[in-house]
C-alpha cells in the first residue's frame, strides 16, 4: 500500500449498484489502506472493498465501472471527472501486479520481497486486528464459496446432502420463513444445526423426521441466526484456525484444503456456542416464531430451558403457520429412506 500513500482518505462521487436488479444510487467514495469504502451521503458506510480484489470491467473507457473480484453484478461506476481516485485506482492494480513473480530473472528476487512482506506483515499486525479486518472485507459471494467448501468436507463424514425435487420447495419457504438464504439437510455428521459462512444452515434429518411440529426444526434455525449474529461463522473459522489462515485468505482470496479440514474436525467435535436467552429470545420475536416448541426439543422437561417456555414471545398470540401440512410432510421425507 505504500505505492498509495499519497492519496489515502481522497473522496469521489460515483454510482454503486449492488446487485443487477437493483437501482445505481449515488454514494461517496473513499479510499483507506487496503479498503475502497462505499458510503451514502449520511456518512453510512454501505459496503467495503478490498483494494487487492478489485476489478476495472472497462479499462480505458469511461465511466469507469469497477467491481469485487467474483462478483461482477456488484458494480461502482465513476465518471471521467474523477481523475485523482481512478488514478489511484489504476496505480493501485498496477504496483499489485508488479508485486506477482514473473518468469525470468526476476523471479527469486520477487518470491523474495513477497516473503519478506509477509513476514513483516504478521510481525507488526496484531493478529485480532487483522482477523476483524479480513471479515470485514471478505464479499459475501466469497463466504458462500468458503461454506460450500465446508460443506464437502462435512459430506465426507455424514453422506451426501439430503435432496429432492418434491421437497426443495419446501426447504426454500423453511428459509424464507425464518430468514436465512439456505438450509441443507444432512443425515448424520452434524449433531442438530450448524452455521456457514455465507448464509447456510446444515440440519440433522432428525429434526424434521423426529417432530410433528415445524416450529421446532424452524427453532434450530432461529438459535444458528442468533448465534451468527454474536460470532459471524467466518470469524468463528478464523478464530479455529489462525492468523495465518485470515493472511492467506487476506491475501489469495483463498483457504487451502489443511485449514478447511482442521476447522471442519474442530467445529463437529465441539457443542455449539451457548446463547443467552435474552438474544436467542429477541431473534424468535424479530422472526415471529414460538421458542417453546425448541425448548422442549432441547429438555422434554422444561427444567433447563425454562427461560425461553415462560418469556415466548408468542405466547397468547395467533400463530403464523410455519410451514404447510403439505410441506411439511414432503420435507420430513426429504433423506428418503
Amino acid at each position: 500500500m505504500t505505492a498509495l500513500k499519497q492519496y489515502q482518505r481522497i473522496e469521489a462521487t460515483g454510482l454503486w449498484r449492488p446487485s443487477p436488479d437493483d437501482q445505481r444510487r449515488e454514494v461517496v467514495v473513499s479510499i483507506g489502506e487496503a479498503t475502497l469504502t462505499i458510503s451514502d451521503f449520511n456518512d453510512r458506510a454501505l459496503t467495503h472493498w478490498s483494494l487487492a480484489a478489485l476489478e476495472r470491467q472497462n479499462p480505458g473507457t469511461y465511466p469507469a465501472i469497477f467491481n469485487p473480484d467474483g462478483d461482477p453484478g456488484e458494480t461502482l461506476e465513476l465518471a471521467e471527472t474523477e481523475t485523482t481516485m481512478i488514478e489511484a485506482i489504476d496505480r493501485l492494480q498496477r504496483a499489485i501486479d508488479r508485486a506477482r513473480p514473473h518468469p525470468g530473472r526476476l523471479r527469486w528476487l520477487s518470491v523474495g520481497g513477497v516473503v519478506a512482506a509477509v513476514a513483516a506483515v504478521l510481525l507488526l499486525w496484531l493478529p485480532g486486528a487483522l482477523q476483524s479486518h479480513v471479515v470485514s472485507v471478505v464479499p459475501e459471494i466469497k463466504r458462500q464459496d468458503i461454506g460450500n467448501t465446508i460443506l464437502q468436507r462435512i459430506e465426507r463424514v455424514s453422506g451426501k446432502a439430503c435432496a429432492s425435487d418434491d421437497a426443495q420447495g419446501s426447504l426454500d419457504k423453511l428459509a424464507q420463513r425464518t430468514g436465512v438464504r439456505q438450509i441443507i439437510i444432512l443425515p448424520a455428521g452434524v449433531k442438530d444445526s450448524m452455521s456457514l459462512p455465507g448464509g447456510t444452515v446444515l440440519l440433522n434429518r432428525s429434526l424434521v423426521e423426529d417432530h410433528e411440529d415445524p416450529a421446532v426444526a424452524a427453532g434450530y434455525i432461529i438459535a444458528e441466526r442468533a448465534r451468527a449474529e454474536q460470532i459471524d461463522p467466518l470469524d468463528d473459522l478464523l478464530d479455529h484456525t489462525g492468523p495465518s489462515a485470515a493472511f492467506r485468505l487476506l491475501t489469495t482470496g483463498q483457504l487451502t484444503p489443511t485449514i478447511v479440514d482442521t476447522y471442519t474436525e474442530q467445529v463437529l467435535a465441539e457443542p455449539r456456542p451457548e446463547i443467552s436467552d435474552e438474544d436467542l429470545l429477541a431473534v424468535f420475536a424479530q422472526a415471529a416464531l414460538p421458542s417453546t416448541p425448541y425448548a422442549y426439543a432441547r429438555d422434554i422437561t422444561g427444567e433447563t430451558v425454562l427461560g425461553l417456555i415462560e418469556a415466548d414471545p408468542m405466547a397468547g398470540r395467533t400463530l403464523e403457520q410455519v410451514l404447510p401440512d403439505r410441506d411439511w410432510v414432503q420435507l420430513q421425507n426429504i433423506c428418503g429412506d
